[in-house]
């Protein structure tokens, strides 16, 4: 969870099920669900429940388990969605796209050679 004096992050309340989703996976670390703007066929979002981490950067170098973790989630997700084949994308920092300061991976998949990356 964010610190006390900080608001939850939106993907904080969807891991809480504060705010709905449709959820394709679940771990005790992690959570899957469709994107709301989807830019491909398949697009999922997959990220932690905890918001201590505002990119993969910080969380590659904090928690490299739950990086792990949160790539096997999107691996899973793809395998189930997508026969396996998938794009996964980060964003990291706002001039790359980022708009959520929340780990979070895209998944991709299905007619992507005309797909545009959104921001998230």
């Amino acid at each position: 969870m964010t610190s006390s004096s900080a608001e939850p992050t939106l993907f904080e309340r969807i891991a809480a099920h504060e705010i709905p989703a449709r959820i394709v996976a679940e771990t005790d670390r992690v959570i899957a669900f469709h994107d709301i703007a989807p830019k491909a066929p398949v697009h999922v979002v997959v990220t932690t429940k905890t918001g201590e981490y505002r990119d993969v950067v910080e969380l590659a170098s904090g928690d490299p388990a739950l990086l792990a973790e949160l790539v096997a989630v999107a691996r899973s997700v793809a395998s189930e969605l997508a026969d396996g084949q998938f794009r996964l994308v980060f964003n990291t920092g706002e001039s790359a796209g980022q708009t959520i300061f929340h780990v979070h991976a895209h998944v991709l998949a299905g007619g992507l050679e005309e797909a545009t990356l959104g921001r998230a």
